[in-house]
């Protein structure tokens, strides 16, 4: 038989073979095509082939590797048809079924108050200082404390022990930092300054139900002409009653602090207080420090007491989250844990 008419039986019996079911397309492509495949072993007979009759061999030779190589791709391609058609039958949809639950995610409930106290203030005209711009929480001592009426022999620095990184250099105890710089840039000739920083401060407390050494605070202050007490707690009452309901009331009894003068500690009334209540029935709660800012506070701020009056104020919204939520251990808020985190939902569902 010659060469040809072997070329022409190998094509015949792969094509027979290709069409059959179950083949394994790469294991005949190698059988057929293979650098020791069976038309590679025929073609080797070509050295056998007389001269003149190459052309016509090795015409019909590249004809049979082409059919092969177009049946096996067309082959290959179907079985992946086929093989994508089973893998979308298996993985069909029943788009009647109940979409999966996501579990939607809310402000840390701190945050959540601090939102509450920011809100209130911009509505009576505060502007919010962003503390991570304005003042960072690794100050110097001289705003920290110096500039607060806190000179470093001063004995009310020992209710603020913080964390030292130098003798100059400290984790900041308080947010009034933010005042002083606000101050220090403000013109009033534009008007009064009237701020809240919202802040973490730090204090080396020891850690325990209603003390930590790292807390938030929100202080206020408001400096122009003219500025009271009246405003103070004018301004005061409004916020309490915001966050904890319009029936509840404030007192403000005398205090010390060394950077206001007269300073007085703020309570908020635990229980609603009627008109027809007796004052000896209502119950109170401390919440904050405030009173009217100290003369030599507005002086090294570069302010005149004799034409600017000021009043400030302190608060914790760690403490006020504590108190309207009745929560008994201030360390609850640090833990991460998402069963407690979640009861404090915004949309109250």
């Amino acid at each position: 038989m010659s060469l040809v008419e072997d070329l022409t039986a190998l094509k015949k019996t792969a094509v027979e073979r290709i069409n059959t079911a179950g083949v394994d397309v790469e294991s005949l492509r190698v059988k057929l095509l293979g650098r020791k495949g069976e038309l590679t072993t025929l073609l080797k007979g070509m050295k056998n082939v007389p001269a003149q009759d190459r052309k016509t061999v090795g015409e019909v030779g590249n004809h049979v590797r082409q059919t092969i190589t177009n049946l096996l791709a067309e082959k290959k391609a179907a079985e992946e048809v086929a093989k994508l058609n089973k893998q979308l039958a298996s993985e069909t949809i029943d788009v009647t079924l109940p979409g999966s639950s996501h579990v939607v995610g809310q402000p840390h409930v701190l945050q959540q108050i601090i939102d509450e106290i920011e809100q209130h203030f911009l509505g009576l005209g505060f502007k919010i200082i962003d503390d991570t711009v304005d003042s960072p929480e690794v100050e110097t001592d001289e705003y920290n404390f110096e500039r607060e009426n806190l000179p470093k022999d001063h004995p009310a620095r020992d209710m603020q022990d913080t964390f030292y990184i130098t003798p100059e250099i400290l984790l900041r105890t308080q947010t009034s930092p933010v005042q002083s710089r606000s101050l220090e840039k403000h013109d009033f000739s534009k008007g009064p300054l009237k701020m809240i920083a919202p802040g973490k401060v730090y204090r080396r407390d020891t850690d325990d139900a209603t003390h930590s050494h790292q807390f938030h605070q929100v202080e206020g202050m408001v400096v122009g002409e003219n500025i009271t007490m009246a405003d103070l707690k004018g301004t005061l009452l409004s916020i309490m009653q915001a966050l904890f309901g319009e029936k509840h009331q404030i007192r403000m009894r005398p205090s010390y602090f060394p950077f206001t003068e007269p300073s007085v500690e703020v309570d908020v009334s635990w229980n609603e207080v009627t008109p027809d209540m007796k004052p000896e029935d209502i119950e109170w709660i401390e919440v904050l420090g405030a009173g009217m800012t100290h003369p030599n506070v507005l002086r090294m701020d570069g302010v005149d007491p004799e034409k600017y009056s000021a009043f400030a104020f302190g608060l914790g919204p760690d403490r006020f989250a504590m108190l309207k939520y009745g929560v008994d251990d201030i360390r609850q808020f640090y833990l991460n844990d998402i069963r407690f985190l979640s009861q404090f939902n915004q949309k109250g569902n």
